[in-house]
């Protein structure tokens, strides 16, 4: 061999031992730091705490604006905790055989279980499976179930694993097992076995047989999955019958259950021996309406911000400790609820009962608009089940003319394109209008027109022609993009009705949104989404949320300012009940019929707004009773004048962007010398660059003839005969009596006094106040 050959063999071992050096060296490398990852993780992890895993009924609590207790959280969930000497020997044999069939042996993790699903792992990741294979004992998902929060993937499996060794050495496998059972989650809102026994079939645990015990073992892989009152298993019972069969299969596996007792329950479960009785039984909380609506708001918040699943969330509420302080006044809620209640009595009606519910049904909503606080919340009249439809909150109907200040008057006055003083014509809307809305023509109830009126004074009568016509003028997308940023939400067939968006004939929407809506006129035009809690602390005093105040900017102050002025001349025609003090503003609302009706308002305080209605949506005289939107205003009345007992006087602060100019009625324009004789004139508020700058146009002079001069028009008018008699024809012919100076009807049609049963929307030609 030549030198050369030696010198290149020696340096290519050189170059692979360097090679080598450096993997292994990297090897260490990474060794050493993903040891330092998991000694940081192992250092994170919190502290085994054996009393809280057996706090299992430890409940969350609510309170109210005083942090006064208010109510214990009742999720949708259930628990019946219960003893492992309670529980059939069966039904333990059915976990431990499916779930960790080496429980008695290992110390908190299964060595040979995690080995096996990293090899299935690797299999199914070759085949394209994308099903994964768990490891986790009990012990681990005890572990979890109770102790960690759903964080990045290989922390928490990291501290599970760490924590669960811990546990299995400071107590013993039974209590493991016994708190394990009563934590997993098995469908049906049921958390724990015992629950579990009483939701399926309507027993208590200890009566619970093979086919049973079973069964609910089986669930506890994927409920949503095994549940046998899903759609899909409905439709499909091998789903959850097979599954069953496998638990029992494994228990005959682990020598749980002889050969005749597996034979059985195979031959039972194919005899469609496998009954269930679901329980119909459901928790209810005291403040029922407004709890649950906090509940709902806090689950959703806490998914967002800290990425929980509905499982584990419900767990955390349930067990977790949680101090929750809302927004709601006892007091105000009480009332609230009583008024509603005595809807009856103040109304002078008879309900129907259908289905155990009388109607019609009513449901109210009263906030502090400034902070978004929530301060009452009634979803239904009368003791309703557990889980009832909150009416507040959840039912949509249609809002009626109550929309109008929302989407028309506001729009149009926000963007400049109309002032309150503008003036237009009550009269049948012309055929182009028809012609161009697909022959809608909407009436005004009471039936009648007033001729030439200003969009204040529509608004007072809740006249239907002028709020389509000045819908027709700002544009049915603006009206739909203001109703949005009002928080209405909207469907597509909303945004491109004309009928929706100025007389209500909406989808739906709730009191909790109009009352919110209407808060933003007393707001300098910010909308407070509308909230309920204010914070949520856990057991050891973290704070988990911190609810702020969320606003928006809908409309200038002084839009909001020149509208909220405008809410009060409701009050002196369709909703003169409402008008509890010199504070009350608001707006009437009916729908088609009269199936709905509303009252929405608001002072410088609250905000409320009240829904009446059938929730089959039956019209009143199919019920029999004689209800108008002035009932609404009712109510709304009689809740908001308790609210402010108390309270002194104020008004809204007039905002920079606002002047007052006199005007006159019959034109919108600055008044002229003879309109104070022949018309009503009243001094409007105008977002500056909006008033008017001429002179009204509609009261003219009269000019008095001297006798000379009435006598050459006599003369004159003897010489157009002669021309008439002559020529066939006259060439002079004056205008139509009344041409030169129109007639104006007064700027306040009506007596003023309120029709409690007028009005209804319409889409294809109703009426509306």
């Amino acid at each position: 061999m030549t030198k050369k050959k030696k010198s290149a063999k020696k340096r290519g071992r050189r170059v692979f031992k360097l090679v080598l050096l450096s993997i292994l060296l990297l090897i260490l490398l990474a060794s050493v730091a993903f040891g330092g990852i998991l000694l940081a993780m192992v250092k994170t992890t919190p502290s085994l705490d054996v009393n809280q895993i057996f706090s299992l009924s430890e409940t969350s609590k609510l309170y109210d604006d005083n942090d006064k207790f208010m109510d214990n959280i009742l999720t949708e969930e259930k628990s019946s905790p219960v003893k492992l000497s309670e529980m059939p020997v069966q039904l333990r044999n059915a976990f431990v055989s499916i779930e960790d069939e080496r429980f008695y042996e290992h110390k908190g993790i299964d060595p040979k279980r995690i080995v096996g699903a990293v090899l299935i792992d690797v299999k199914n990741k070759i085949t394209g499976n994308k099903n994964l294979q768990g490891a986790s004992t009990i012990t681990q998902q005890l572990i979890k179930n109770s102790m960690l929060t759903p964080e990045v993937k290989l922390k928490r499996k990291v501290q599970e694993i760490y924590l669960a060794m811990q546990l299995e050495n400071a107590i013993s496998k039974d209590r493991i097992l016994e708190a394990y059972l009563n934590t997993i989650y098995l469908g049906r809102g049921a958390r724990g076995v015992g629950a579990a026994a009483e939701q399926y079939f309507s027993k208590n645990i200890k009566d619970l047989n093979l086919l049973e015990c079973a069964y609910i073992a089986g669930v506890t892989q994927s409920p949503s999955v095994y549940d046998a009152f899903s759609p899909t298993s409905k439709k499909n019972p091998s789903i959850y019958l097979n599954r069953t069969k496998t638990v029992l299969n494994k228990m005959h596996e682990n020598g749980k259950i002889s050969n005749t007792e597996y034979t059985t329950a195979i031959n039972d479960i194919d005899k469609g021996n496998l009954k269930f009785n679901p329980s119909t039984t459901s928790h209810k909380m005291q403040y029922e309406w407004f709890s649950r609506e906090v509940v709902k708001q806090v689950k959703k918040d806490l998914k967002s911000t800290y990425g929980y699943n509905d499982n584990e969330v419900n767990k955390l509420l349930m067990q977790g400790g949680l101090k929750i302080y809302t927004t709601m006044d006892k007091n105000l809620q009480d009332n609230t609820q009583n008024v509603i209640n005595d809807m009856n009595k103040l109304l002078n009606i008879k309900s129907i009962v259908k289905n155990n519910i009388s109607q019609p049904q009513a449901a109210a909503v009263l906030m502090d608009y400034h902070k978004g606080e929530v301060k009452a919340i009634v979803g239904g009249k009368g003791n309703q089940p557990a889980m009832s439809t909150n009416r507040a909150t959840e039912q949509l109907n249609p809002c009626g003319s109550s929309i109008k200040p929302i989407s028309v008057y506001a729009p149009a006055i926000d963007t400049k394109i109309l002032t309150a003083a503008s003036v237009l014509n009550d009269n049948p809307l012309p055929k182009e209008f028809k012609d161009k809305y697909q022959n809608w023509d909407p009436k005004n109830s009471p039936a009648g027109y007033s001729g030439p009126i200003s969009l204040r004074t529509g608004l007072k009568y809740s006249k239907n022609t002028i709020a389509a016509q000045v819908e027709d003028i700002i544009g049915i997308k603006t009206g739909a993009s203001y109703a949005e940023k009002f928080g209405l939400n909207l469907t597509a067939t909303d945004k491109s009705s004309i009928a929706a968006l100025s007389l209500g004939q909406i989808d739906g929407t709730t009191p909790m949104a109009m009352s919110a809506a209407y808060g933003v006129f007393g707001n300098e035009g910010l909308y407070a989404e509308p909230k309920t809690y204010r914070k949520v602390i856990d057991r050891t005093g973290k704070v988990l949320l911190e609810n702020k105040v969320q606003t928006k900017k809908v409309i200038s102050p002084a839009t909001a300012y020149i509208i909220y002025d405008l809410l009060k001349e409701p009050l002196k025609t369709w909703g003169t009940n409402a008008n509890f003090g010199p504070m009350a503003r608001g707006k009437t609302g009916t729908t088609t019929d009269s199936k709905d009706l509303w009252f929405a308002g608001l002072s410088p305080y609250y905000s409320a707004a009240v829904w009446i209605g059938d929730d089959k949506n039956v019209n009143f005289k199919e019920l029999g009773v004689n209800l108008g939107s002035n009932s609404a205003a009712l109510l709304w009345g009689k809740i908001m004048k308790y609210a402010h007992e108390g309270l002194p006087f104020k008004n809204i602060s007039k905002p920079s962007g606002v002047q007052e100019v006199t005007v006159c009625a019959a034109s919108g324009k600055i008044v002229g010398p003879y309109c104070l004789k022949d018309g009503k004139t009243f001094t409007e508020y105008f977002l500056n660059g909006t008033a008017p700058t001429e002179f009204c146009d509609v009261h003219k002079i009269e000019v008095k003839q001297p006798e000379d001069d009435k006598n050459k028009d006599k003369d004159k008018d003897k010489d157009k005969d002669k021309d008439k008699n002559k020529n066939g024809n006259d060439t002079n012919k004056p205008n139509p009596p009344g041409q030169d100076k129109p007639s104006v009807p007064p700027a306040d049609p009506g007596n003023g006094n309120a029709d409690d049963n007028a009005g209804d929307d319409n889409a294809n030609g109703g009426n509306s106040n």
